[in-house]
């Protein structure tokens, strides 16, 4: 199992850890409720070093970037970042991930899930026949990911970037704890609003920027978040996650990702997609929320009233906010519309449900 720049600082503070996309993490602390309220309603700090970082440099690394992903990723300038997915040969999808324009036309990195650092590589670098400079620095790359309403004024004092006006989506570079090239975003997975630090894993860089911000964040109750609370703080957002509610079989347009896929270029399995739109898709990807009490579980079966299955749960949770338990799961299309009543089966009961709009909180 690998070990992210922070496995000791978590084992030191008591984490429960698990083994997560073959690294050792941090899966909570003080209580998955709790680091999720400090999230929601202050800050916490997320070690999300595990994730995949590629650099692409060279006069055809758009071009490379445009064949391989869905959006229409020529619309970046420096500064600028974007949601995209990797459409595999018959429409489904290899990775969704970040990709990040460092110079226009020239130098981009793409930010890809833990579990598919390999698989996105060797899918990118099959693509790759106008010889794009490829650089896999995951392995090098420390990211902290500082989420919450008080995340910004508290990173403030640690660079002077102006953070607190960073929009969504954009990064800047610069000095951060003291250490140089850091990479700062506004991408965050959370809905609660927040930064992603980047930086290279040398000459005690991890420790010292874990440990500034922590001072920084002291006055604000900072604490440090694991894996648990990042899945249902997604979730209550409603946003994806890779091999639960998107994985190869599944395509962006049955997922709501009709947004990220830009039929104004080509791209991999683009005539398959544009069929797809043409013709409607046959289940959609939905919030629901539990009526009945019970949590739903991913790939729990989720069938109409007479017992017919119409779908199966990606993904379920007890909202720690709003106190119900809500998921996201692919209904048959005719299920599909807002409080449309489902049920999701239990062991050997049917629990009604009903089709809610995401994200599940305002």
């Amino acid at each position: 199992m690998k070990n992210t720049p922070f496995t000791q600082k978590h084992i030191a503070l008591g984490a429960k850890m698990a083994p997560f996309a073959g690294y050792n993490m941090p899966i909570s602390y003080s209580g998955i409720n709790d680091e999720h309220a400090a999230v929601r309603n202050s800050v916490g700090v997320f070690d999300v070093s595990h994730m995949g970082e590629f650099v692409l440099k060279g006069e055809n690394a758009l071009d490379l970037i445009q064949r391989v992903t869905s959006n229409d990723a020529s619309k970046l300038t420096a500064g600028k970042a974007q949601y995209s997915c990797l459409p595999n040969n018959e429409g489904g999808i290899v990775d969704d991930l970040l990709v990040y324009c460092i110079e226009e036309n020239k130098v981009y990195m793409l930010v890809v899930n833990a579990s598919n650092i390999e698989k996105d590589w060797n899918w990118i670098s099959q693509h790759n026949t106008k010889g794009v400079e490829m650089h896999n620095i995951s392995e090098k790359t420390g990211l902290l990911a500082i989420q919450g309403p008080n995340a910004t004024s508290v990173m403030q004092s640690l660079t002077d970037q102006d953070v607190v006006n960073l929009k969504y989506y954009t990064f800047v570079k610069g000095t951060f704890a003291g250490v140089d090239n850091v990479l700062i975003s506004a991408t965050g997975y959370t809905g609660a609003g927040g930064l992603e630090i980047y930086f290279e894993d040398k000459d005690g860089a991890a420790d010292k920027i874990w440990d500034a911000i922590f001072a920084a964040g002291a006055s604000k109750g900072i604490k440090p978040i694991g894996l648990g609370a990042r899945d249902t703080l997604r979730l209550e957002m409603g946003f994806c996650l890779y091999g639960n509610d998107i994985d190869d079989r599944t395509n962006p347009l049955e997922a709501g990702l009709g947004w990220i896929t830009k039929f104004t270029k080509d791209f991999t399995a683009r005539p398959i997609l544009e069929k797809v739109k043409a013709e409607g898709v046959q289940q959609k990807l939905v919030g629901f929320e539990m009526i009945d009490k019970g949590i739903p579980r991913h790939d729990y079966e989720i069938k109409d009233a007479a017992g017919n299955t119409i779908g199966r749960v990606t993904s379920g949770t007890q909202s720690p906010t709003l106190q119900k338990a809500i998921g996201l799961g692919y209904v048959k299309t005719g299920f599909a519309t807002l409080d449309t009543e489902i049920y999701i089966a239990v062991r050997d009961k049917l629990l009604k449900a009903k089709v809610a709009k995401a994200p599940f909180i305002g």
